[in-house]
């Protein structure tokens, strides 16, 4: 499902006027993705580097089923893997370019163990902002999924950039 919805928003932000070099396109398998090197470090690298004209930036594209309702907050969540997210902030400090973190969510049911009354309500489209906005409001940590657990954002603190039928087009 990742690379399918990666391939969609590439192709909706090449519809926006973007250039993408896809950087996770890779020749060897070796069951680590591509990675960025500096002075500070190795980083994970974003899926993407995109620009139009002189605005340049780093794209994680992650896609989901659906956003996960958060009981204790009764709000809609989103997150990716915790190591991930801490090699974004890192290499956002030694790159030139922002990092942005789209997610597209497909599914309105919601995640498998959303409450009754709120099936069918998960927001579904394409949602992100720039870390440097996410970055001063996660919603929670947890230690759960991933292999050193995963950071969440409420959907209130996510952009909605494009709805489903518009990234099928």
């Amino acid at each position: 499902m990742g690379k399918v919805g990666e391939g969609k928003v590439a192709r909706w932000l090449i519809g926006k006027g973007y250039t993408v070099l896809p950087v996770y396109e890779k020749e060897l398998h070796t069951g680590k993705g591509p990675v960025v090197y500096s002075l500070l470090g190795c980083f994970i690298a974003p899926d993407m580097l995109v620009y139009c004209g002189d605005n340049i930036k780093w794209v994680e594209a992650k896609t989901k089923s659906s956003f996960t309702w958060h009981r204790h907050s009764r709000t809609w969540v989103t997150g990716i893997d915790m190591r991930h997210y801490q090699d974004y902030l890192k290499l956002v400090v030694s790159s030139p370019w922002p990092i942005w973190l789209l997610f597209l969510h497909l599914d309105p049911r919601g995640a498998k163990d959303t409450p009754l009354e709120h099936l069918g309500k998960s927001p579904v489209g394409l949602f992100g902002n720039d870390l440097s906005v996410l970055s001063c409001c996660e919603h929670h940590r947890h230690r759960n999924w991933g292999s050193e657990g995963m950071v969440y954002w409420d959907c209130r603190v996510l952009r909605q950039l494009a709805r489903v039928e518009h990234l099928e087009e």
